[in-house]
């Protein structure tokens, strides 16, 4: 496990340990139970939705008398019903965790996890038979809407990185600090493009897990798993150049080994990659709301493009279920489309010439 993904762990355990003091006793035994299974962000993912779940349930009258999550047992869990689920998932699209907060708004999506994180707490609770009734399986998964894929076309692809390499459109206070990142950035869009791996893996990089011997880079994958990806010419050549540059620097302390490094010379968090591709996408595709998540979707419809092979693509994207990596496919879909529309005609050439002309057709014989 990269230094990294030790440190995220580190912190996401003591988070996920703090909440559990809020919790009821019986989570303190559910995340015990599921840690074999599971990894580190699930379990804190559980946990901050069941908090909120438990927050809600303490104002019905299930909980009438308690005053803290820390008094429910399993009696109270034993009231709860499939009503009183249905009516959770109604109160968390639009609720205020306090009189001082902004209102949250929770769609489809985020009402499928909140479900999710109850089933499972109650799963696990019948089948060790803590509780007898199991009311969340009861209930329906939210309806999920296909989202539009949202990807760079290939000219697109070639403008980002123009605009990457060059700094052309940045502000001048953007071109003060493109001249010192310029390679950093560059290496960064570029494997992205050039691998399509996540953001989460990317910022985890550390030096010793580059190969250029064989072209190939250690990253660990979602849910723990190290894996060998392999890259071609132009990301090797945009990452030579990056370890040049690299070389010259001095780390902060506890930041030796992190491959990319921000202007405090500290590994690059998520959010300063999030920033940093959305500033330069802005100028080479301004129409679209491009992330790094969207680059790797680039990356997914142009590979399958070129091989036409779902498992393939599958294996390199690190999707455990080929279905997943189906929804990178929409671009074939629609160029299928537009090939419909086309292939169909309203009217044949020659009625459209001689319309075009302003001549009748000419009359059949009788």
């Amino acid at each position: 496990m990269s230094e990294y993904s030790i440190e995220k762990t580190k912190k996401y355990t003591l988070k996920l340990r703090e909440l559990v003091m809020e919790l009821p006793p019986c989570c303190g035994e559910f995340f015990r139970g599921i840690e074999l299974t599971t990894g580190i962000m699930t379990r804190y993912g559980y946990a901050v939705d069941l908090r909120t779940f438990f927050t809600y349930l303490l104002g019905t009258n299930i909980c009438d008398g308690l005053s803290s999550m820390k008094q429910i047992d399993y009696g109270v869990l034993e009231k709860v019903d499939s009503t009183c689920i249905e009516c959770f998932l109604e109160y968390v699209s639009l609720y205020q965790q306090d009189d001082d907060s902004e209102l949250i708004v929770n769609g489809e999506r985020a009402k499928a996890r909140k479900l999710s994180a109850i089933r499972a707490l109650f799963k696990y609770l019948y089948k060790k038979e803590r509780i007898k009734n199991n009311a969340p399986a009861l209930v329906d998964t939210p309806k999920l809407h296909e989202k539009p894929i949202i990807r760079l076309e290939p000219d697109e692809m070639s403008r980002l990185l123009s605009t990457v390499e060059n700094g052309d459109g940045l502000t001048e206070k953007q071109k003060i600090y493109h001249q010192s990142n310029a390679v950093r950035d560059t290496a960064i869009i570029t494997l992205f493009l050039g691998t399509g791996m996540r953001i989460s893996e990317l910022v985890g990089i550390d030096i010793d897990d580059l190969n250029f011997m064989s072209n190939e880079v250690r990253i660990t994958r979602k849910g723990g798993n190290e894996e060998m990806i392999v890259f071609g010419s132009e990301v090797r050549q945009a990452l030579l150049q990056y370890m040049i540059y690299r070389e010259g620097m001095i780390p902060a302390e506890g930041h030796e080994k992190a491959l990319f490094l921000s202007m405090q010379k500290k590994r690059m968090s998520v959010r300063s990659v999030e920033v940093l591709v959305k500033k330069y996408a802005q100028i080479a595709a301004p129409l679209k709301k491009i992330s790094p998540h969207k680059l790797r979707s680039t990356y997914g419809t142009m590979l399958y493009r070129e091989t036409g092979d779902i498992y393939l693509v599958a294996d390199v994207l690190g999707h455990k279920d080929v279905n997943t990596t189906r929804k990178h496919y929409a671009a074939m879909s629609e160029d299928k489309r537009r090939y419909a529309a086309e292939v169909f005609k309203l009217r044949s050439d020659d009625e459209k010439s001689d319309e075009d002309t302003g001549l009748s057709p000419a009359p059949e014989d009788e």
